[in-house]
C-alpha cells in the first residue's frame, strides 16, 4: 500500500481500496452471477509482463504481443494480476488524450480483490493523495502548481550545476581507466541536480535516490523503500515551511497555501520519483548505445551539438520509461478491436507504442528530426510542463561531460552480459563496466 502518512503517525495498516470508495460515493451492489453486462473481459492467452524472458528482451515481447493479439494485448502483471497492454501509437494518443474514458483514479478498478497485499506494484497503484491519482480541476489546479514550480529553475544555473557535479564524479574515476557508469555517474549526475533543485540536503542525495530506485523494482522490497523516501520529502517540506528557499519544493508550498502537507508530500514524491529516475536512464541506455550500436556510435561522433538529437533517438528506440500504470476505464468501450469493460486497468505501453511498425515500417532510416514520441505520455496527464526539458538538460549535459572527458569509452564486457533491472516501469542497467585510458583529474 501506498503509504505517505506522517513518519509521526502510526495507523492501523489498510486493505487495498475497496468498490465502497470509488469516485462518486459507494457504488451498487454486486450484480448477479454471470450477468452479462457485468461479466469480466476475457483474458485468453494473456502475455506475461514479468519474468526473465520479458526482461531480457522487451522489445521482442512486445512484437509478440503485437502479432498475437493487435494493438491492445491482455497481459499479465506481477501475481498474475490481469491487465490490458496498449501497443499501438495511435491507441496510446487516444488514451492519453480521452479522460473521460480513461481516468486516473485507481479506486475504480475492478480486479482489486485479486491482488495480494504485498504485491510489488502497489507502492504505485494504490489510491494515495499524490497528484498522479487526481482528476478533473483538481489535477489542472495541482498539476499548474508542479509546472510554475519547475519554471522557476533557471536553466543556464541547471545546466552549470551539472557540469560541476559530472566533472567532480569523472575526477574520481578517470585515473584508474575502468568505471561502472551506473553506480560512478549515471545514478549520481541526476541525484545531484535534482537534489539542488528541490533543496534536498546533500547528505541525503544518495539515501533518495537508492529509496526511489527500489521503490520502482519489481520486488518485495518496493513499498519499504517508497516509505522511506517519503519520509525524507516529510522532513524537507517541514524545513522549507519554516525557512524558504530559491529552490523548487519552497515555490511548490508557496503555490499550494490550500494544500495540505500530506498532498504536498505526495506530489513532490511524484516529481522526484518520475525525475530522478527517468533522468538517470535515460543517461544510461545514451551510453549503452554510444559503447555497442555502431550507427548510433557514428551519429554521436560529430560534435557536441549532435548529442541533442541523438538522446531524442534514445526515446524512440530504447526509451528509458518503458511502460505506465495506468489508466482505468470509466465505462464499457471498444480499443484496437478489444473490449474493454469499466473498470478495467490499462497499462500504456510507451515503449512498444513509438516501435509501433504502422508508424516506422522503416526503422532503419531512423529517426532524425522527429520528436513525436511518447516517452512522456501526454495530455492533461503527461509529464508537467517544462518537466521534460529540465530533465533533457541533465541528460544532455552528463553525456557531453562524460565523452569531453573520457573520448575513449569501450565497454569492459559483452553486451549480451550486460543486465537489467527488474521494473516493469523502466528499462535500465543494473551495471556499465566500461573501460578508457586513464587520465588527470581537472581538479
Amino acid at each position: 500500500m501506498t503509504n505517505l502518512q506522517d513518519p509521526q503517525d502510526s495507523p492501523a495498516p489498510q486493505a487495498p481500496p475497496g468498490a465502497e470508495d470509488a469516485p462518486g460515493g459507494p457504488g451498487p451492489a454486486a450484480p448477479p452471477s454471470g450477468c452479462p453486462a457485468h461479466t469480466a473481459p476475457s483474458f485468453a492467452a494473456p502475455a506475461l509482463l514479468y519474468g526473465e524472458r520479458y526482461l531480457r528482451n522487451p522489445a521482442e515481447s512486445y512484437e509478440r504481443m503485437r502479432r498475437d493479439h493487435g494493438q491492445v494485448a491482455p497481459v499479465l502483471l506481477e501475481s498474475d494480476v490481469p491487465a490490458w497492454l496498449v501497443l499501438g501509437y495511435r491507441e496510446i494518443r487516444q488514451v492519453v488524450m480521452d479522460v473521460q474514458t480513461y481516468g486516473r483514479d485507481s479506486r475504480r478498478w475492478n480486479r482489486w480483490d485479486e491482488v495480494p497485499s504485498d504485491w510489488p506494484l502497489m507502492p504505485w497503484v494504490a489510491h494515495s493523495p499524490m497528484i498522479h491519482f487526481t482528476e478533473g480541476d483538481e489535477h489542472r489546479r495541482r498539476s499548474a502548481a508542479v509546472s510554475d514550480a519547475l519554471a522557476s529553475v533557471d536553466p543556464f544555473e541547471l545546466r552549470r550545476h551539472c557540469e560541476r557535479f559530472a566533472d567532480s564524479l569523472i575526477d574520481k574515476f578517470v585515473g584508474s581507466g575502468k568505471a561502472d557508469l551506473v553506480f560512478d555517474y549515471v545514478y549520481s549526475v541526476p541525484a545531484l541536480a535534482m537534489g539542488q533543485m528541490f533543496g534536498l540536503p546533500e547528505d541525503q542525495l544518495e539515501y533518495m535516490a537508492e529509496a526511489v530506485t527500489v521503490s520502482l523494482l519489481s520486488n518485495n522490497e518496493a513499498m519499504a523503500a517508497q516509505q522511506r523516501a517519503a519520509e525524507v520529502v516529510w522532513r524537507l517540506v517541514a524545513a522549507k515551511r519554516g525557512e524558504p528557499g530559491p529552490d523548487v519544493t519552497s515555490r511548490f508550498i508557496q503555490n499550494s497555501p490550500d494544500l495540505p502537507d500530506k498532498q504536498l508530500v505526495g506530489d513532490l514524491m511524484v516529481m522526484i520519483a518520475a525525475g530522478m529516475p527517468a533522468t538517470s536512464y535515460w543517461i544510461g541506455n545514451t551510453v549503452r548505445l554510444m559503447l555497442t550500436d555502431d550507427r548510433f556510435t557514428m551519429t554521436l561522433a560529430g560534435n557536441r551539438r549532435s548529442i541533442g538529437a541523438a538522446m531524442h533517438e534514445v526515446l524512440w528506440a530504447d526509451s528509458p520509461l518503458q511502460n505506465v500504470i495506468g489508466r482505468f476505464a470509466t465505462r464499457d468501450t471498444t480499443l484496437g478491436g478489444q473490449r474493454i469493460r469499466a473498470g478495467d486497468l490499462l497499462v500504456l505501453g510507451l515503449a512498444a507504442a513509438n516501435a509501433d511498425p504502422l508508424l516506422w515500417p522503416d526503422t532503419g532510416a531512423g529517426y532524425a528530426g522527429n520528436n513525436a514520441y511518447v516517452s512522456f505520455t501526454g495530455g492533461d496527464y503527461g509529464c508537467p510542463a517544462g518537466a521534460p526539458d529540465l530533465g533533457k538538460i541533465i541528460s544532455e549535459t552528463a553525456v557531453e561531460v562524460l565523452l569531453d572527458r573520457v573520448p575513449d569509452l569501450e565497454l569492459a564486457v559483452e553486451p549480451d552480459e550486460l543486465q537489467w533491472m527488474d521494473s516493469l516501469w523502466y528499462r535500465c542497467l543494473v551495471s556499465l563496466p566500461v573501460t578508457f585510458t586513464p587520465a588527470p583529474a581537472a581538479g
